[in-house]
């Protein structure tokens, strides 16, 4: 039986990268391999019988003294600890495969030498761009940054780049420091997972090299996801309600078009949105947070699903989801979005920031046809059931895996 170790800060679903990391986890045991979860104590956590080895909970929180502060601020750069107890938990039970998800900040790439030094195989899941910029989405105050390209980390520090703090900023810059100068990533690494082929051109683009990548979309798991193919009349966003997401070009589109558009999520944007759809009359709901049955029936009731990001988005699992239940999808052409909307026959696209081209593309849904709409709807779950089913993700990962002596029988 074929052990995995998978690494992650946390050990409950906060975000996405977390969604992947257990989804990861129960596919793997479902044909039969042990998982050894490698994360950071937390109080939400789930119940893990490997949990005595997990880190101490690192977050910067005002309950914590200076002195505790600068402690963590080392752990965040190279935790000692993160090693020992990585090191006594594959003393116990060796693994085959080592396949990290976030390990940043929390954890540390401290622990990646000393898996290399014990000769095991080490995979890393990119779900940012944390190798290149230290601020993890090449983001910053006036948008879509790339300053530190060619080396330049200090343009971290310098546009303060990280929660526009610059104690944060330049924390990350000397993370970001230590381990260009170890070559951790570079030489501890076997393989790069990269859910989007935005994601690794870009990369390489910024000097890696194309042979470490390799390209392993996320998946979606349309069984649990009922669709509902009938058109409907207002478009729909659903996620967080952040700056990035483009939501205020989406607002402006709205009023721009005469469109109903349904905002589902939180974030801290929710106030500005608000007075914006007063100020322009928009016809936008924001409904706030929803999830389960809730969530998918406004979906489903959609005419289409709306991605309007102004960032490098890597490969977006919202916008599966919305393929998934019988929607058409009209996204940015930015990041890793447009690899996966088929133009014409899935969604469309539109310039990225500009409200007058998503007013346009809106309008021209709006008049399609329903059969036309439906059909789209249609194609984008096929899609979803062929390519990015989750055994044909698993099936990608073991065939990687099996080049370096693990899961060949299975």
């Amino acid at each position: 039986m074929p052990t995995l170790l998978s690494i992650n800060n946390y050990y409950y679903r906060r975000a996405g990268a977390e969604a992947v990391f257990f989804e990861h986890n129960a596919l793997f045991e479902k044909i039969g391999w042990q998982v050894l979860p490698f994360c950071m104590h937390h109080p939400l956590n789930l119940p893990s019988q490997w949990s005595e080895f997990f880190v101490d909970e690192l977050e910067f929180g005002s309950e914590y003294s200076l002195w505790e502060k600068l402690a963590m601020a080392t752990k965040v750069v190279y935790s000692l600890e993160a090693r020992r107890k990585v090191d006594a938990l594959i003393t116990k039970v060796r693994p085959d495969i080592v396949h990290a998800h976030n390990l940043y900040h929390h954890i540390s790439p401290s622990i990646l030498g000393l898996l290399k030094a014990r000769n095991l195989p080490v995979f890393l899941t990119l779900h940012d761009l944390k190798i290149a910029c230290p601020a993890y989405k090449m983001l910053s105050h006036d948008g879509v940054c790339e300053r530190c390209k060619a080396g330049h980390l200090s343009q971290v520090v310098v546009n303060r780049c990280v929660k526009d703090s610059l104690t944060v900023s330049a924390l990350a810059f000397a993370e970001a420091v230590v381990h260009r100068w170890l070559k951790t990533y570079s030489t501890y690494v076997d393989r790069f997972i990269v859910p989007s082929r935005f994601y690794l051109h870009k990369l390489v683009e910024w000097g890696w090299n194309a042979d470490r990548f390799v390209h392993i979309p996320n998946f979606v798991h349309t069984a649990s996801l009922q669709p509902d193919f009938t058109p409907g009349s207002s478009f729909v966003y659903f996620g967080r309600l952040a700056p990035e997401k483009g939501l205020r070009t989406l607002v402006k589109a709205s009023a721009m078009a005469k469109l109903k558009v349904d905002l589902i999520g939180t974030g801290p944007e929710e106030d500005d949105l608000r007075r914006l759809v007063a100020e322009t009359g928009a016809d936008v709901e924001l409904h706030g947070f929803m999830s389960g049955n809730a969530l998918y029936d406004l979906i489903r009731s959609a005419r289409a699903v709306v991605l309007p990001s102004e960032w490098y988005e890597n490969a977006p699992i919202s916008l599966m989801e919305a393929y998934a239940l019988g929607k058409p999808v009209i996204g940015a052409a930015i990041g890793g979005i447009p690899e996966l909307i088929l133009a014409g026959e899935t969604g469309n696209s539109f310039v990225s920031g500009d409200a007058e081209s998503l007013a346009a593309v809106m309008q021209e849904f709006a008049g399609l046809p329903e059969w036309q709409v439906e059909q789209m709807g249609r194609a984008g779950r096929q899609w979803m059931e062929t390519d990015f089913s989750p055994d044909a993700y698993r099936e990608r990962l073991l065939a990687i895996y099996r080049q370096f002596g693990a899961g060949n029988d299975f």
